[in-house]
């Protein structure tokens, strides 16, 4: 089976792929000739993992699916929220945004967070969400050299380790990716 990954960021990609079964190949938007930024106009995160699918089914017609994901700090009016690759401006940069993150939290006892996927799905005409979710607090500096975006500053509940700390294995067994992704892997079992 063929599965088109509606991203351009390799990392997400490559976090993706690591959890599917070898029976699916992952393809992704380079390997389908898609070059152009899909847009994310939706004001919720469900809503742009689907603006996601409609684009590449109605563009290309191949089974596909898309995430998007965001951090949701409870003090902070759940922002950045669908705003988080973006959350300093325009273009994305990872460390103007937690840069602004850490300011906003600046004095604040509440430090829990949240990190939200939905995945959207579309096979054979069929369209279905998945959400993971991973509860935590976000960090007064950063911490660790992998993983992407806010995994600097984001400490899952009971680990003492940020995701920038962790492996990608051992991220993806208790992140909101990995458990989106599970779901979307027994869909297909």
């Amino acid at each position: 089976m063929k599965l088109v990954f509606a991203t351009h960021n390799q990392n997400k990609f490559n976090e993706v792929k690591l959890l599917l079964p070898k029976t699916i190949e992952l393809l992704s938007l380079t390997d389908i000739n898609c070059h152009e930024e899909i847009p994310e106009t939706a004001d919720t995160i469900s809503g742009n993992a689907i603006l996601k699918v409609e684009f590449i089914k109605d563009k290309y017609g191949l089974d596909c699916f898309a995430d998007d994901t965001g951090l949701e700090v409870t003090s902070l009016n759940y922002e950045p929220g669908v705003y988080s690759a973006r959350y300093a401006g325009e273009p994305s940069d990872s460390e103007a945004n937690m840069k602004k993150l850490l300011e906003k939290l600046a004095g604040k006892k509440d430090r829990s967070a949240c990190f939200k996927t939905v995945i959207a799905l579309s096979y054979n005409e069929v369209d279905v969400l998945f959400e993971g979710l991973c509860e935590g607090t976000i960090t007064k500096t950063k911490r660790g050299e992998k993983g992407f975006g806010y995994d600097p500053i984001f400490l899952p509940n009971g680990k003492i380790q940020t995701f920038a700390e962790m492996s990608l294995e051992e991220k993806s067994e208790i992140g909101h990716r990995g458990k989106a992704m599970r779901q979307l892997i027994s869909y297909f079992s």
